[in-house]
């Protein structure tokens, strides 16, 4: 009696049943963790690309309005909007639009684009660049 025990306690089915142990669940429970662990990860990585691709996208804008509005204003060399596409092209941006505002015309308000790598959206940066209002200058 005691070696058909025996020899019941190894097989993964009990003879009079036909019902299975739970024998090898605990693997199954760790791919299973296992795999959700990785596709947690995976989306962690991709917002944050999304948010360095976002920071490069603003950070081209503000450079490029401050180019563009110094241009504005005779600071520099070159058509405003021109001056602004070389900057946001130099860090590797898509200039979306670039206007040109105020009395004199001397603001300048670019949009910026960069893809995300791995998502179908673009990352988007604006900025607005000009002389200060009068009324925060001393004396306005």
């Amino acid at each position: 009696m005691r070696q058909q025990s025996r020899r019941d306690s190894t097989h993964s089915r009990e003879p009079c049943s036909g019902a299975f142990t739970e024998g090898g669940s605990g693997t199954v429970l760790a791919v299973g963790l296992a795999l959700v662990l990785v596709f947690l990860m995976a989306g962690i990585v991709l917002l944050v690309q999304a948010q360095v691709a976002g920071g490069r996208a603003a950070t081209a804008a503000d450079l490029a309005a401050l180019a563009g509005a110094d241009a504005a204003r005779g600071l520099a060399v070159g058509d405003p909007c021109r001056v602004a596409a070389d900057v946001v092209a130099r860090h590797n941006a898509q200039l979306a639009s670039c206007t040109i505002e105020g009395q004199p015309g001397t603001i300048v308000e670019v949009r910026t684009a960069i893809a995300v790598p791995g998502l179908p959206w673009q990352a988007r940066g604006r900025a607005r660049a000009g002389p200060p209002p009068d009324t925060v200058l001393p004396g306005g």
